[in-house]
């Protein structure tokens, strides 16, 4: 359980990204690298490129402490100096500008120095944003609540939008809700869902998630009104082996009440053609009936 102190119906969704925090100090440069790890790709070339400019204006300023230091450079010249500073350190030396005193040389080398850091991270960061493996699992857009064997029970559709296999794949569902305790405190809680079939050995194209509501379900007797008033969402999350990386690979979604549709079920996407060949038609995946 965790307290909160939101009012009703102020909950984001979990995982959406839109919580603010207060309090919680923060790590600055210690933690930069998981930050570039995960900022969005276009801020990661931004933040990069940033870096790179900032770097060379930093040295153009100390080569231009030493007027005709640099050989080919005017005096007093930021921009020469700031280009002659991008060629040392990108070791591109065209020979129009090269180094001509003690002064310039002794900072030629540590801005060399500097160069093969910076080269050595950003590859580094790159590769490891480009390697990383993650999952291509997509859910239903609803969750579905039928009757099945005279049960009412809970539903939903999982595919593995690649074509390989994720070996050992496992999957929770839990409730999240608020409950109040016996002193009227307000907090909010977990409450797992127990799966008719929480894990499969090889996942590959679909899988139907489900989940009897009994009597000792989180689920038994509830309706969509009596979930929204107790802010419930139900989250799910799905892990499994990677066949083509051979890593873990995980993926999650979330239901909220308006998202649970009672009384429906999924279209069928499965059938056969002329050939006896099995057609598995993805464009209904999100289909009810």
């Amino acid at each position: 359980m965790s307290e909160t102190q939101d009012g009703p119906g102020k909950y984001p969704r979990m995982g959406a990204g839109r919580t603010r925090f207060r309090g919680l100090p923060r790590d600055g440069w210690r933690d930069a690298y998981h930050v570039l790890l995960t900022m969005p790709l276009p801020a990661f070339f931004a933040t990069m490129g940033a870096a790179f400019l900032a770097i060379n204006a930093l040295f153009g300023l100390l080569y231009l402490a030493d007027p005709g230091g640099v050989a080919g450079a005017r005096p007093g010249a930021f921009a020469d100096a700031f280009f002659f500073s991008v060629q040392t350190l990108g070791t591109i030396g065209y020979g129009a500008l090269a180094p001509k005193s003690l002064y310039v040389n002794l900072l030629v080398t540590v801005e060399t120095f500097v160069g093969l850091f910076n080269l050595a991270i950003a590859t580094g960061l790159l590769f490891a944003r480009i390697s990383r493996p993650t999952a291509r699992i997509m859910f239903s857009d609803n969750a579905v609540i039928a009757l099945l064997d005279g049960e009412p029970t809970l539903m939903f559709r999982a595919a593995n939008r690649r074509r390989n296999l994720v070996v050992e794949a496992e999957v929770t569902v839990s409730l999240l809700h608020d409950v109040v305790s016996a002193e009227g405190l307000m907090l909010r809680r977990f409450d797992e869902l127990a799966m008719i079939r929480a894990r499969t050995p090889l996942f590959l194209l679909t899988w139907q998630v489900m989940h009897k509501i009994d009597a000792a379900s989180p689920l038994h007797g509830e309706t969509t009104d009596s979930l929204r008033a107790k802010n419930a969402e139900l989250v799910v999350v799905m892990k499994g082996l990677d066949e083509t990386f051979a890593s873990t690979i995980h993926a999650r979604t979330s239901y909220l009440p308006e998202e649970i549709r009672w009384g429906r079920r999924f279209a069928d996407m499965f059938a056969f053609n002329e050939s006896g060949e099995r057609i598995v038609d993805f464009a209904r995946f999100h289909d009810l009936v």
